[in-house]
């Protein structure tokens, strides 16, 4: 257990659904207190993501608020990841379409209000940071408030650029400003988060689950990993690296994991290197204080488990 958190940490998930983010926010739903859901655009635009948002809140049945936040990061031109989760963000599934209403259309409003009014609160963001940015721009205070954030992005090497991963590159200057917070952080970079595949047996094993949840993502997870597949070298990976989920379960089941204190920060500049996390692992003395706790290995069997048993549980 992660120092000073409960057994059942207290979560507000912001994302960009994503299938990686559906499954974020099933195991958030499962495993934690869920107290509100924000979007972002990232993987889709803001309107698509919002809508997969309330898709998953209707099929999970979860009473838990959506508010959308900010359609376009805070310097750059906006950037989709279609190539990897298809054009709605969630291809590959028969969705149906959200009977619930969006609750607001101002996430970072919505995000400093629940940090002021709840203690505890962790911030989990799993797409671009840009309103956890606007965030802790608009409300400083909130940073003393909140107990941490605990991401999905960076890493070694990037996936959209050679350095750059895209959470963080579609991004940086808002990934800049939540690295700087001063706070707990936690990052589950890519170095992590590909040791955490959708193989085949692993589909197999959410399809022979009853229930049309469970026939939903496995769909999801079939189209995901096919897509994910195609775009790397044969051998390379068994299946897609489930990404997002990872920030939420070093909260939930923080045993899981390994991990190293580094500081991180983010280049903005660069040519080659815009939306790098630049970890510092240098033994000297004169190096700057950490900042970060860098995920560096998770029990992956132990923890697909628990993404499994989290559908399960909601397909019956």
């Amino acid at each position: 257990m992660l120092d000073g958190m409960s057994n059942t940490p207290r979560i507000l998930l912001d994302c960009d659904p994503g299938h990686d983010d559906a499954m974020a926010i099933v195991a958030a739903a499962r495993y934690a207190e869920l107290v509100g859901i924000t979007t972002v655009s990232g993987n889709a635009p803001l309107e698509r993501t919002t809508y997969n948002a309330r898709v998953m809140r209707d099929l999970l049945g979860i009473d838990v608020p959506v508010h959308s936040g900010s359609s376009r990061p805070l310097l750059s031109e906006p950037h989709f990841g279609a190539l990897v989760h298809g054009d709605s963000g969630l291809d590959g599934a028969d969705l149906p379409a959200p009977t619930t209403a969006l609750d607001g259309t101002d996430a970072v409003t919505f995000i400093i209000d629940t940090c002021r009014s709840l203690d505890d609160v962790w911030l989990v963001p799993v797409g671009p940071l840009t309103n956890i940015a606007l965030a802790l721009r608009s409300a400083p205070d909130i940073a003393a408030r909140i107990a941490g954030i605990s991401l999905m992005g960076g890493g070694t090497f990037g996936n959209r650029t050679s350095t750059g991963e895209f959470n963080i590159w579609a991004d940086p200057e808002a990934a800049a400003v939540v690295f700087g917070y001063g706070g707990r952080l936690v990052m589950a970079g890519l170095d992590v988060t590909h040791q955490f595949q959708a193989t085949p047996e692993r589909i197999a094993r959410i399809a022979a689950l009853p229930g049309t949840f469970a026939a939903v993502f496995a769909d999801l997870f079939e189209f995901f990993s096919g897509n994910y597949l195609a775009r790397h070298d044969p051998g390379s990976l068994q299946g897609a690296a489930v990404h997002d989920p990872l920030a939420v379960l070093v909260l939930t089941h923080p045993h899981l994991f390994e991990r190293a204190h580094y500081h991180v920060a983010i280049e903005t500049r660069g040519e080659f290197t815009r939306g790098m996390t630049v970890i510092d692992r240098r033994r000297i003395t004169d190096r700057a204080a950490p900042n970060c706790d860098v995920l560096t290995r998770v029990d992956h069997d132990a923890a697909f488990d628990l993404l499994i048993d989290a559908v399960d549980h909601f397909s019956h």
